[in-house]
């Protein structure tokens, strides 16, 4: 059996719902040691640390002409892809284009009876970097990628966008990326990838531009990375192995549960697919279905280890303990495959994004539906959101007193000051009232 299904009264499932709720996995040393040593060749050597990684790990031949996408290759790209692709394409763009819209947040100001004006002037950064991972060579071009980060920087404001993307055996990008790309307004697009691609743009080369905020999924290798210039930059977020929570009552349909745990063990070895169901039949029927649906599978070898490994099935008494657990777990994607799962909604409190619904496959949220799929995961959803415009502003306060607000509010602000022993500050508003009343 590929997992067996367990109650969470049992001893067995306590101490599987404990290692849910601890899943959070600190970096390994021996990663975190090499990434801190590319990161220093970076900075120290520019574009020849750059040559030097995608040669040896990428493309054997690669040279220093080879690393920005030249308008050619753009061209050519628009030649090698399918109209059926362009169809697609323009539809998610037209989707993820209007929800991130209503993202978008004003400037604005409000104004005392003192005269006073305080606000918020929500600026973009200047530059962003969107990582996009490799796939499989080039062999498995993950689109979605280019556009979740892109499309949310574009509307943001920020006027440069550039890309980093690892190159295949022949310093070549896949077509597709560049056709994406080209679509929403990217034209700096840059082959490299991994943490070498990361220290490129936190630090800048003499090729690569610096930039100020740092998103994208990638490896153990370019989360390291992220992190280790996390201060010199913004990132959107340390990301770990993609996850799925199901809750599911006896309404639910098995297949659909046991496809949408395979979609997400279909990733790596190290994906986390979690059921939570209040009926021991349903349970019992998703592991026949797992096990049928796996045979059908281009990917299967790395969801069987996925299921092995990871793969969770917990009976609960209820729908309320069900939820409780998801709570908990605050899991990257949350499917309520249950009766009147809109009911439900507002007894959720962590979750990267939730799917309401029979009809509402996690798959749809990777692609078309809108929202952005780069979600918070490891339990991160306790405190973390998706990445969204907001992720590329940042936001300035604004305050103008009056002198009638000052003099008023003067004391105040002595008082305050000299109470936590900063006598300069007290005298900063000291000196101006002082003049103010001799005049």
């Amino acid at each position: 059996m590929i997992i067996t299904p367990t109650k969470t009264t049992t001893v067995t499932g306590q101490e599987l719902v404990k290692k849910l709720l601890n899943r959070f996995q600190e970096t390994d040393p021996t990663c975190s040691r090499a990434v801190s040593e590319i990161l220093a060749a970076v900075r120290e050597k520019g574009d020849d640390a750059l040559l030097e990684y995608t040669r040896r790990f990428d493309a054997p031949n690669f040279q220093k002409s080879q690393l920005q996408v030249t308008q050619e290759e753009f061209d050519r790209a628009h030649t090698q892809v399918d109209s059926a692709f362009k169809e697609t394409l323009a539809l998610a763009v037209e989707r993820l284009q209007f929800f991130h819209e209503q993202e978008l947040e004003k400037s604005w100001t409000m104004t005392r009876d003192d005269g006073v004006i305080t606000g918020r002037l929500v600026r973009p950064v200047a530059a962003a970097g969107l990582y996009v991972p490799g796939g499989r060579g080039g062999k498995t071009p993950l689109v979605s990628s280019v556009l979740m980060n892109g499309i949310p920087a574009g509307i943001a404001g920020v006027e440069k966008r550039i890309m980093v993307t690892p190159p295949n055996e022949n310093g070549e990008i896949n077509p597709a990326l560049l056709v994406a790309a080209s679509q929403i307004g990217i034209d700096q697009v840059f082959k490299v990838g991994s943490s070498w691609a990361i220290a490129a743009l936190a630090y800048g080369t003499g090729t690569i531009p610096r930039v100020d905020v740092i998103v994208g999924p990638g490896n153990q290798y370019v989360a390291e990375a992220k992190q280790q210039v996390s201060g010199i930059v913004g990132i959107d977020m340390i990301a770990g192995p993609s996850e799925v929570l199901i809750i599911a009552d006896s309404s639910a349909k098995p297949s659909y549960i046991a496809a949408d745990m395979l979609a997400q063990a279909e990733h790596d070895p190290q994906a986390l697919a979690m059921l939570v169901t209040t009926s021991p039949e349903t349970g019992a029927q998703v592991v026949h279905e797992l096990e049928r649906q796996l045979q059908e599978l281009s990917r299967r070898d790395i969801a069987t280890t996925a299921l092995k490994n990871r793969g969770v099935i917990l009976i609960a008494d209820d729908l309320h303990e069900a939820i409780d657990m998801a709570n908990k777990i605050a899991a990257e994607h949350l499917e309520l495959m249950i009766e009147k799962p809109d009911s439900w909604l507002h007894a959720i409190q962590h979750a990267g994004a939730i799917f309401l619904g029979d009809y509402s496959p996690e798959a749809a949220g990777d692609y078309l539906a809108g929202p952005n799929h780069v979600l918070p995961t490891m339990g991160t959803a306790r405190f973390s959101s998706a990445l969204g415009v907001e992720t590329f502003l940042k936001k300035s306060s604004v305050i103008s007193y009056s002198r009638t607000a000052l003099l008023e509010d003067g004391p105040h602000i002595m008082a305050l000051a000299n109470l936590e022993g900063l006598s300069a500050h007290a005298k900063s508003v000291e000196v101006r009232m002082k003049q103010e009343k001799q005049d």
